[in-house]
């Protein structure tokens, strides 16, 4: 294994990573139906839990054939996988390779509950290289570019390790501080080595730029910082927050998207930043469907799903047909720079999903109407699920932060503004709670949580739950 590729300084200033991303549908089609039936009989003699799924299903691996043939097998659910870790500790009834031939463990953020455990071969961190140097290089990551890591660098998380190799991998230069590393510690490096790329979570990012004047004397725009790379929580797509970070920071944002059960990243957004691309369809099949009905419905500009994964490349923790609950709009089929591949946006996931009154309702779209405010509020804001589940009949509570130099009294102004935008954007009526600026705590290593399941200790009594 080599930590980086023999020709990543070829690649600098070239359209594209890899011919896959601007290859046309029918080569692709061809490509992935082929590794599909070796990926089929890989897993009829490795996977026990694919054949024992297969065997309820009274399907065989040698019927899966055609990506039309893939209709047949039923859905993979993360509830299927967290029991099947439980059933068979550390990865899983579905670990199909070798213990001795698995060299990497990964963790999920375990923001559901107990991380899950993906297990890496060889081969598989070679993929996960392969994949997320594409996404970076999509994103804007050249080879010999410096990047400052703000992701969380410990606990296993696939923002962490994984991202360095790949940019290793790609030949870039990871200047591995991490978001554990403290703000101070990030910001420093930023200014004795002047990286040209910053990667992180939104959120974080947002936050290492308003506390550049404290820390170093002078605004995060003057640092000569000229992309940042996003992920790990929504933001990036949300434009009010995109061109927050774009001035704090004077760069330009695009967004990625991955995560743990299939590689790092997957979705990488180009220089157009309209959309981010799916860069590996040589490694991955990506189906998208309606999550009402699960009927499998075509990449058009416009529409709306839920995308469905299946690994075809993958040895140690493969998935078919894996329903990730990123819920996703496409925003186009085409594009300027070449990339063939669909283009999407992702507005939140089925975990994050509640619904209010019959409505679905994501916090994302929240958070965007929010910032749209400012400065009568700062942007922050947290929505408080007083209620078990996802489900509730009344008015939805949403937490929402004044301006720094927004004065008290004007708190029913906020409500006002707060509760109609959502009621015409979203359709339903919300309880606003406007609090103190700064009431929230920062973001640090872990995403940020729009959601509270309890209400916060600085909320005046009036305003507490009961």
């Amino acid at each position: 294994m080599s930590y980086k590729r023999l020709d990543a300084a070829s690649k600098s200033g070239q359209g594209h990573y890899h011919p896959i991303e601007v290859a046309l549908e029918s080569d692709i089609v061809h490509l992935q139906e082929e590794q599909l039936q070796k990926q089929m009989a890989y897993l009829a003699h490795h996977s026990a839990f694919y054949q024992q799924k297969f065997s309820q299903a009274g399907i065989r691996f040698e019927d899966i054939n055609t990506l039309d043939d893939l209709a047949k097998v039923p859905f993979t659910v993360k509830q299927e996988l967290r029991d099947s870790l439980q059933a068979s500790p550390p990865f899983g009834l579905h670990q199909a390779a070798n213990i001795t031939d698995i060299i990497q463990m990964q963790a999920s953020s375990g923001t559901t509950g107990s991380p899950a455990y993906v297990a890496l071969t060889e081969k598989d961190v070679a993929s996960w290289n392969e994949l997320s140097a594409r996404g970076f290089y999509a994103c804007g990551i050249q080879p010999g570019d410096f990047v400052l890591h703000g992701f969380s660098m410990s606990k296993g998380f696939v923002g962490g390790i994984p991202c360095m190799q790949a940019i290793q991998y790609m030949g870039a230069i990871d200047i591995p501080v991490g978001a554990d590393g403290g703000v101070d510690r990030l910001l420093r490096a930023c200014g004795d080595i002047k990286p040209r790329v910053i990667i992180g979570a939104p959120n974080f990012l947002l936050h290492m730029a308003s506390l550049a004047p404290d820390v170093l004397g002078q605004p995060a725009h003057e640092l000569g910082v000229e992309q940042l790379v996003v992920g790990g929580e929504p933001g990036g797509g949300i434009p009010a927050i995109r061109q927050a970070l774009e001035d704090a920071w004077g760069a330009k944002v695009c967004e990625m998207m991955g995560g743990t059960d299939l590689g790092v990243i997957y979705w990488g957004e180009c220089d157009q930043q309209d959309g981010m691309h799916m860069i590996c369809q040589d490694h991955i099949i990506v189906e998208l469907i309606n999550p009402e009905t699960d009927e499998v419905i075509p990449f058009e500009k416009g529409t709306t799903g839920e995308l469905v994964y299946t690994a075809i490349t993958r040895e140690a923790s493969p998935v078919v047909r894996f329903k990730s609950g990123d819920h996703i709009i496409v925003t186009d089929t085409e594009c300027g720079c070449g990339r063939t591949g669909p283009k999407i946006r992702c507005f939140g996931r089925t975990d994050d999903m509640l619904i209010v009154r019959g409505i679905n309702v994501f916090p994302s779209a929240i958070q965007d109407l929010v910032l749209q405010l400012q400065p009568l509020t700062n942007g922050v804001m947290r929505v408080l699920a007083d209620f078990k589940g996802h489900t509730t009949q009344q008015n939805l509570k949403v937490i929402v932060e004044r301006g720094v130099d927004i004065p008290e009294q004007d708190d029913p102004l906020l409500v006002e503004k707060v509760q109609q935008a959502i009621k015409n954007s979203l359709s339903f009526k919300a309880k606003v709670i406007v609090v103190a600026a700064n009431s929230f705590s920062k973001p640090g290593v872990a995403k940020v949580a729009l959601t509270l399941r309890e209400t916060p200790d600085f909320l005046n009594p009036s305003e507490k739950v009961r």
